[in-house]
């Protein structure tokens, strides 16, 4: 059976999975989920029985389903360590989890489809209300990543030579910010590192605009 991912072309939690399964050269089936209204299949029984909670990807792994998308990094390593997206140095591979993690719980928790939809279906906020709330906390989570990156080493990615759970966890993010047109110009080292990242195939073939179920807008 091998694996099985449950995602959306503009799933960033899904995004980083993909990034991972392919920098480790795993093959593995894509089942689209989509979100957007009217579909919202993440809602469906059929997938509220892969995941209670309604949340992507979901990873099948020969009928062993797992969930949480730092979580599912975490087990692709441990299954197959090389090659690593972890720092060799314990201090350094704390800090790129951390800022792996700042991604994933600061900044998209706060950022993503649900929110906006309770924002402007349940509170029914103004679209400037949403686009303050989006800005908000768009520039604290960048310009702290920006501050983190500091203290890193000299190196070519985030914090190793190599992609690390940090830049993998960065591109998705930094891709959706760019949608929506939040200002990056003040965070030159974080576009350093996506701008080398998108030169790499696996990051390539995890984008958004490779997966088949992509449309434009």
């Amino acid at each position: 059976m091998g694996f099985r991912l449950y995602t959306f072309f503009r799933n960033s939690a899904g995004h980083r999975v993909r990034t991972v399964l392919n920098l480790k050269g795993i093959e593995y089936d894509y089942v689209s989920i989509d979100t957007r209204p009217p579909k919202e299949a993440h809602l469906s029984p059929e997938y509220l029985k892969i995941n209670p909670l309604g949340l992507i990807p979901a990873l099948d792994h020969d009928g062993t389903i797992l969930t949480q998308s730092m979580a599912i990094l975490e087990y692709l390593e441990e299954l197959y360590p090389a090659p690593s997206i972890l720092p060799s140095d314990p201090a350094i591979r704390a800090q790129a989890r951390a800022f792996a993690n700042t991604v994933a719980g600061e900044m998209h928790a706060l950022l993503n489809l649900s929110i906006f939809k309770f924002l402007g279906t349940d509170l029914a906020l103004p679209p400037q209300a949403q686009a303050d709330w989006y800005k908000r906390w768009a520039v604290r989570g960048c310009h702290a990543l920006e501050e983190m990156l500091k203290d890193a080493p000299d190196t070519r990615f985030a914090y190793a030579d190599y992609p690390t759970v940090a830049d993998i966890a960065l591109v998705p993010q930094y891709g959706n910010l760019r949608r929506m047109n939040v200002d990056l110009t003040p965070y030159p080292r974080l576009a350093e590192i996506v701008e080398r990242c998108e030169t790499l195939p696996a990051f390539q073939k995890a984008a958004p605009e490779a997966q088949p179920d992509y449309e434009e807008g």
